[in-house]
């Protein structure tokens, strides 16, 4: 078991009842640390079944979307005085057998991004998303001046000098991903890639599922980038 100095776990949620409980079981199998889940907006006991798998829970009257339910775990851990947050997804694709990588790695970065394209055995999405994933990766990793494999990545650790970047008011409320990535690598934090375990969602949901949704979100994460040289974004 990994034990690290003032950690706080954070776990966007909705709707994941069946699987909460077991997920934050299993982080606290692997580190000694606080686990907050967010709870945003869910329909079903998510809240219920985090509090019985030990967590903490904050909960949305509504649900605002993936990027501001991190950033209320990331607001939590600054005012509260978490040295670090790890934060990872409720769904169970989130292997914590690969936390101590991730936690290892931060001890000389700012933010450690798990990466399942560097581990031979994680699941790989379906050739469309891939498609999608490896343009806006070398577009960030432009932008970013160092390779950057999976810039979608939500199993990351986090440095407090991180957090206070990450807590600004301009943070995406929905898809913070390779945009993001990019300027913290611009703004002069010291960011890293490591491999780690990414299982398939076990009912195949997807916040990219649907129709619109992913047009949407490549319209968006287009402009974003393209943004990225303009924003001049510091710690």
């Amino acid at each position: 078991m990994v034990t690290a100095s003032r950690l706080l776990v954070v776990i966007p949620a909705f709707n994941e009842a069946l699987r909460i409980r077991g997920v934050v079981r299993a982080v606290l199998g692997q580190v000694t640390a606080d686990v907050l889940v967010v709870d945003d907006g869910s329909r079903d006991q998510t809240a219920e079944e985090a509090r019985a798998g030990g967590a903490i829970v904050a909960a949305h009257a509504v649900n605002l979307g993936y990027g501001s339910a991190l950033q209320t775990g990331y607001r939590y851990a600054l005012r509260h005085r978490y040295d670090a947050v790890l934060q990872l997804d409720a769904d169970g694709q989130h292997d914590p057998a690969s936390i101590p990588a991730l936690l290892a790695a931060l001890a000389d970065h700012d933010v450690v991004v798990g990466s399942r394209f560097l581990h031979p055995g994680s699941y790989r999405p379906p050739l469309s998303r891939r498609v999608g994933m490896t343009l806006f990766g070398a577009i960030a990793s432009h932008l970013s001046g160092q390779p950057l494999t999976d810039p979608t990545s939500g199993f990351q650790a986090i440095s407090r000098s991180a957090l206070e970047f990450y807590a600004h008011d301009r943070w995406p409320h929905d898809y913070p991903d390779a945009d993001v990535l990019a300027m913290v690598a611009r703004s002069g934090l010291r960011l890293t890639e490591v491999p780690v375990l990414m299982l398939s969602s076990p009912d195949g949901k997807s916040m990219h599922r649907g129709f619109l949704k992913p047009l949407y979100y490549v319209f968006r994460m287009t402009l974003a980038l393209a943004l990225v040289p303009l924003r001049n974004e510091r710690p």
